[in-house]
């Protein structure tokens, strides 16, 4: 039997604005999908990341397109629209957060290979175009590029599904070691 929605014990979105956040920042560099986008507020609201970066192209809430995936993250998430992906990641790098591109390069590390366990300083994820992936510029400026490891038949995944895997994939890492994260209902 399925649990009901008291017994999911969700949060309120006001209780979600002030519970502690992932070091985590999502950017979404030129994402053209807004299916995609909401999906991506779907997951950051799940894991609670701290911010997602729309930048370029990506539209942003409000949007009824984004909406129909993001079914009110865009509410709980906070978010922050930047004209220049580079823009947004030199701020990040300035405020001393690991980059982390996503994305198939002659440089790129397995995901299962990066080393962020006992990280000390904030993580940023960059997801790129469906079609272009991260601009090379933006790519450039990556302290990590990693790929997920894929044996099919496709060269790439789903934007939504990356970026949920690779969410996931963090916050398993960091739940346990980052002092201050606390799931607790306040």
């Amino acid at each position: 039997m399925k649990k009901s929605l008291e017994e999911l014990n969700r949060v309120s979105n006001e209780e979600y604005k002030k519970a502690s956040k992932l070091p985590l920042v999502v950017v979404l560099d030129n994402i053209r999908s807004r299916h995609n986008i909401g999906s991506v507020f779907r997951t950051a609201d799940a894991f609670r990341v701290s911010v997602v970066y729309l930048c370029g192209i990506t539209d942003s809430p409000p949007n009824k397109e984004i909406e129909k995936t993001a079914l009110g993250a865009t509410q709980s998430v906070e978010w922050k629209y930047f004209e220049k992906t580079i823009d947004a990641i030199k701020y990040l790098k300035k405020n001393n957060y690991l980059i982390v591109g996503i994305e198939q390069s002659h440089n790129s590390i397995d995901i299962g290979e990066l080393k962020i366990e006992n990280s000390s300083c904030p993580i940023a994820v960059i997801l790129g175009n469906e079609v272009f992936g991260i601009d090379d510029e933006v790519l450039s400026l990556c302290d990590f590029i990693v790929e997920l490891p894929q044996h099919g038949t496709k060269h790439s995944l789903n934007i939504s599904v990356c970026a949920g895997i690779v969410i996931w994939d963090i916050y398993r890492r960091l739940i346990s070691t980052y002092h201050g994260f606390n799931l607790e209902k306040k």
